[in-house]
């Protein structure tokens, strides 16, 4: 089987605090759940992502609750565990040197935010030629002001981010897609 890595950003206590905007997609922790089991089942490498911010205020700021991972998405003690700073998974991690000395090339990522951490990141493995997939139905974002003033939906800067990154970048499926692909 060609080893393919489960990318899960972001996945923190801090993403459920009641400060943040409305958000879309209320199924997307049931589908990373699914995903994040059928990679654990048939042996394939998970990445566990978390922003650690460098402002004090952050509810990701180190020593705080926020920071830690939701319950359900913490990593076991053999996977691995990427800590970041900027959106990028890839910036100052390591990720990428990871990736390669295991020879991983194909990438499924999910997670938050869609048209942040997951943008960021998918662009830059599809510049640096990974096999990417999104997973759609296991990302969400929140609602957000565009530039011209306009207040967005989550389901409208969701879809935005999407097309962005739809093959151009990485191939955007869902989970089941992604889970049929994988034989799961």
């Amino acid at each position: 089987m060609t080893p393919t890595a489960l990318i899960i950003i972001d996945m923190q206590k801090g993403m459920r605090s009641a400060s943040l905007p409305p958000r879309n997609n209320p199924d997307a922790e049931d589908n990373i759940a699914r995903l994040h089991a059928a990679w654990r089942e048939a042996g394939q490498p998970v990445v566990s992502v978390r922003h650690i911010s460098r402002s004090p205020s952050s509810v990701f700021a180190p020593g705080q609750e926020g920071v830690e991972f939701q319950a359900r998405f913490m990593p076991l003690a053999h996977e691995h565990v990427v800590e970041k700073n900027v959106p990028d998974v890839f910036i100052n991690t390591g990720l990428e040197h990871w990736l390669h000395a295991r020879g991983i090339r194909r990438l499924v990522i999910a997670g938050v935010s869609t048209n942040n951490s997951v943008e960021a990141s998918a662009r830059t493995a599809g510049n640096l030629g990974f096999e990417t997939v999104v997973v759609a139905d296991a990302c969400f974002t929140f609602e957000k002001q565009d530039f011209g003033g306009t207040l967005r939906s989550a389901e409208e800067v969701h879809l935005m981010a999407l097309a962005n990154l739809d093959d151009e970048y990485a191939r955007v499926l869902s989970t089941q897609q992604v889970l049929s692909e994988q034989g799961c």
